[in-house]
């Protein structure tokens, strides 16, 4: 019998960003699906912090806030980073933020260019604050799971990184608590031990 242990619990704060799903115009599909998609990537025990907010910009740098304090490791949001005049949360993200991470943003807008030419209109950012990450993710669940797994080739094997590669090993050097992903999903990459 081989001994194992348990990954670490972790508290990830989800944020669903629409006026129209937090006024119950029409059901947000952003929460489910970056739970579903974390439940998966992740071997943690993961306890979520949800919330579903409208687009207004203090509204958003307040949550982020919240879920920091409240120990969020990670804070994934979806929706408001296009050029309309109500997208605004990468002004709230930035708002908070101790440091940016533009790589974040970038590899979701060459992911996205695989899919669709208006990738380039996106905004999205990651930023650090505290010891946690905050990420915007794009609004719509197929173009989430696609910016955080990345591309395949037809057998299966990686194209493309997705940006979730790199998180695990981002919360390590924020001293965050150890991430273990299912390879099936996402590979987290590490530095090699010596």
């Amino acid at each position: 019998m081989t001994d194992t242990l348990t990954p670490a619990p972790v508290r990830i704060g989800i944020v669903s960003i629409s006026d129209r799903a937090s006024s119950g115009v029409y059901e947000d599909k952003g929460l489910p699906a970056l739970q579903d998609w974390l439940t998966r990537a992740l071997k943690n025990p993961i306890t979520f912090e949800p919330r579903l907010i409208p687009d207004e910009q203090a509204k958003i740098s307040e949550t982020l806030i919240q879920l920091v304090d409240a120990g969020c490791a990670l804070v994934l949001t979806t929706g408001g980073t296009g050029p309309a005049k109500r997208d605004v949360t990468p002004e709230a993200t930035l708002a908070v933020a101790h440091k940016e991470m533009p790589g974040f943003g970038e590899q979701m807008r060459q992911i996205s260019l695989a899919f669709v030419p208006t990738a380039i209109l996106s905004r999205q950012v990651a930023v650090i604050r505290d010891q946690s990450l905050i990420i915007n993710l794009p609004g719509q669940p197929k173009a989430i799971a696609e910016t955080l797994e990345g591309l395949k080739n037809p057998d299966g094997s990686q194209k493309v990184n997705g940006i979730f590669t790199a998180v695990p090993y981002c919360i390590d050097l924020i001293e965050g608590p150890y991430l273990e992903t299912n390879d099936q999903v996402c590979k987290a990459w590490r530095p090699k031990q010596k």
